[in-house]
């Protein structure tokens, strides 16, 4: 059966943003800030399992109003697969926490304001006119299967929706070899003070073979909800069943359950995230996540941005070519810290042994304090030489067995 035929065409924008999250809703809002036509288009009621965490940078960087920090964490809290627990104290600030429900609208109402044209519905297909110009192809929400997409041209496109992109699929090269965790999580009503083991101000990271064979779990709070998650790349590990025994250990299980949400997170950027031509890709879509510690929308907000003064430089000039500035500026940023970060994960989270002796590591104050100021900075630390080489000499410790666990 062969697919419809689009619809008329009527329209014809600068900017086609697929997705509305942190990313595209970022670049959406800079393009049209700078007086591009841009057309935002969203799945409705679409919400990623995140744990929410935001650093003081995004915050800085992207004006997020205090009403839409709904926790401040000072504190994390590791739980070795010993049960042993590791508490590293956030001296002197706070990670904020966000509901992605309310972020995500909240950004995309201010990408809106800025002068986005908005609209719900579902990205079907990158289509070529005689010329090459871009038609795409979407089903507004609501719409049956058997009515014909409608269709805008488009001078460019940013494809910022999520992880497993069909932008990614249809024009981006090597999009079919990226690598995935799969992540799930359930967000609860948050219990009442001292009935669980759960605390307000702590976001607690479990390593812990049952829970994850070769990531982690974690409860973070969010106000009057908190979320409980895993993730694993392991085929056939129920992630479901994780969480259950997780929310049982945690003392959550009679909370009252809000709602589930599940899908892969991308496990390291892509080589490419342009057609070299009119397309260019941004946060999950692009494969901007952070290994080790998943997080994810930071670096969706900061790809976003980036992206959006990647294509205005190409409306502006007509170089496809600069749509390329978004991966190396990027990179040029950022590339050290998600290569150390998947160091990290390849060898720190592939056994309950070497698990243990990283909860272990994480209990050393040097530790604590560098890790924390690159988090808080989204930079790695290189003003404190003594520090860094005591750290060597303690992870080398415990690479070689010498250190306790």
């Amino acid at each position: 059966m062969s697919r419809p035929e689009p619809g008329i065409v009527a329209e014809t924008f600068d900017c086609v943003v697929v997705g509305g999250g942190p990313s595209g809703s970022t670049a959406a809002r800079h393009l049209a800030s700078q007086g591009r036509t841009v057309l935002l288009l969203d799945r409705q009621g679409r919400i990623k399992p995140c744990g929410g965490a935001i650093p003081p940078r995004l915050i800085r960087d992207f004006d997020i109003p205090d009403s839409l920090i709904c926790a401040r964490a000072n504190e994390a809290r590791m739980i070795a697969p010993s049960d042993r627990r590791v508490h590293m104290p956030i001296e002197g600030g706070y990670v904020g926490m966000v509901n992605r429900e309310a972020f995500d609208e909240w950004l995309r109402a201010r990408a809106g304001s800025a002068g986005a044209q908005r609209r719900t519905g579902t990205f079907d297909r990158i289509e070529r006119e005689a010329d090459g110009s871009a038609l795409v192809l979407y089903r507004p929400t609501g719409a049956s299967r058997e009515s014909p997409p409608m269709a805008v041209r488009a001078r460019t496109i940013i494809g910022a929706d999520g992880a497993r992109s069909n932008v990614a699929a249809q024009a981006v090269k090597g999009a079919d070899r990226q690598r995935y965790v799969f992540a799930y999580h359930e967000i609860i009503k948050t219990p009442a003070a001292g009935t669980a083991d759960f605390e307000a101000s702590r976001c607690d990271v479990w390593y812990q073979g049952h829970l994850s064979p070769d990531f982690y779990a974690w409860i973070f709070p969010h106000g009057d909800t908190a979320s409980i998650g895993v993730g694993s790349m392991q085929k056939g590990f129920s992630l479901r069943t994780a969480v259950t025994a997780l929310r049982k250990v945690a003392g959550l299980t009679d909370c009252e359950t809000v709602r589930t949400e599940g899908a892969p997170i991308p496990l390291k950027p892509m080589k490419r995230w342009d057609n070299g031509k009119d397309v260019v890709l941004a946060g999950d879509a692009a494969g901007v996540v952070a290994p080790a510690s998943g997080e994810g929308i930071y670096y969706a907000m900061e790809g976003g941005r980036l992206a959006a003064e990647a294509v205005e430089a190409t409306l502006a000039t007509g170089k496809a070519s600069a749509l390329g500035t978004a991966r190396k500026r990027f990179m040029k940023a950022h590339g050290k810290v998600f290569l150390v970060l998947g160091v990290m994960q390849h060898f720190w989270y592939r056994s309950d042994k070497r698990r243990e002796r990283f909860v272990s590591l994480c209990d050393d104050p040097d530790i604590q304090e560098l890790t924390w100021q690159a988090y808080m900075n989204k930079e790695l630390v290189r003003a404190k030489p003594a520090a860094h080489a005591r750290i060597f000499f303690k992870d080398m410790g415990h690479l070689l067995g010498l250190r306790p666990a």
